[in-house]
């Protein structure tokens, strides 16, 4: 297939997580002899942080304005089997017309933030990246959120047809890695800050370096503001291209992972450093919120921090304890979560919706 995808970012990984999935589903679906060619539009704030700039077996078009590219993306959706728009596509309203009045068989939008596209709706804000009719043109709506998200995408913005395609992880990106000493930890967080995750790194991460002055804590991530509360046993470390990531991981002898308030919220939205780290066989202190035993299973598999004492418990495990645990999510990771699972599990939508839409118009004709 000739997927032509209009999105986000995948030249760029700096605060967002956009970018790191499509490289992943992308390396996959090329694997499987399929095409991508992504428009990106070049802002100075990814193009200062730029760290790809192709796609394996694909081809990235950046551009700045949208006249400038518009006839190019017409011709190449000419021949295209799918035409998507993704969330925070800088020009999804624009983008969405042109997807919509190709010819391609089948015709997407890929909701990569459906909690919080979610959250703006029902708050009244405005959607950039969605125009006045919702989804309901779409033969195809996915959604990196699953359970009461897909009904309230069909309920609230008229999709038709709507599926989850989760997060995964590119195991031959994210692996066991030799350990560095700048990222040695025995607690750590990678994430860019976003203030809706504040209060559960609080007492994850920043209310245990209190309590436990002689552990070393790290965070990684980019847009920390001047007054986040460090402690002198908490060490920073700004942003970190994919390629660093599995080294911070694996000199972590315990990862937290936290979820945007909106996500937790709604459910059955797995980030993508939880599968990251997961892969690199980093044991995993997560939040809790509904779905998540549907990824990993509690106690086995990931470890659940409600609570700083939580946290502290986690802590307190054994090494041993702790890759048991680590082992037993890693070995799941690469049998359920890979960016070559859902590149398989986006081919037999794509298969299946293409087939329903080919037989709703013989029997319309």
């Amino acid at each position: 297939m000739k997927l032509v995808i209009f999105g986000l970012t995948i030249s760029s990984s700096w605060g967002n997580g956009h970018a790191t999935l499509w490289r992943g589903l992308c390396r996959a679906l090329a694997g499987r002899g399929h095409r991508v060619i992504f428009f990106e539009k070049d802002v100075p704030y990814y193009a200062m942080h730029r760290d790809q700039h192709d796609i394996p077996g694909g081809k990235l078009v950046l551009y700045r304005e949208w006249d400038e590219i518009a006839p190019r993306g017409a011709r190449e959706l000419a021949d295209a089997d799918v035409a998507m728009v993704t969330s925070y596509c800088p020009d999804g309203i624009v983008a969405t017309d042109l997807v919509l009045s190709s010819a391609a068989p089948v015709r997407a939008f890929y909701d990569m933030d459906t909690p919080v596209t979610l959250q703006n709706l029902i708050a009244g804000k405005s959607v950039t990246y969605i125009g006045p009719r919702g989804l309901a043109d779409f033969d195809l709506v996915l959604s990196y959120t699953g359970g009461a998200a897909l009904d309230a995408l069909q309920c609230r913005l008229g999709a038709r047809r709507v599926a989850p395609l989760y997060g995964h992880v590119d195991p031959q990106v994210h692996r066991p890695v030799a350990p560095q000493e700048q990222y040695r930890a025995d607690l750590s967080y990678l994430g860019t800050y976003a203030a809706d995750r504040q209060a559960a790194l609080e007492s994850l991460l920043i209310e245990p370096a209190r309590q436990l002055p002689e552990r070393r804590f790290v965070i990684g991530g980019a847009q920390y503001p001047g007054d986040f509360p460090w402690t002198s046993n908490i060490f920073f470390v700004s942003h970190m291209p994919p390629s660093e990531h599995p080294a911070f991981f694996c000199s972590s002898r315990l990862t937290v992972n936290v979820t945007r308030r909106a996500m937790a919220q709604m459910g059955y939205c797995p980030s993508g450093r939880l599968f990251e780290a997961a892969a690199c066989g980093t044991p995993v202190l997560s939040d809790t919120w509904a779905g998540l035993d549907s990824f990993y299973t509690p106690g086995d598999q990931i470890l659940i921090g409600r609570t700083t004492a939580d946290a502290v418990s986690a802590l307190e495990l054994s090494d041993r304890e702790l890759q048991n645990i680590a082992r037993s999510a890693r070995e799941r990771t690469l049998t359920e979560h890979t960016s070559e699972r859902r590149a398989v599990e986006l081919e037999n939508l794509l298969e299946s919706c293409k087939a329903s839409e080919s037989s709703t118009a013989m029997l319309e004709a």
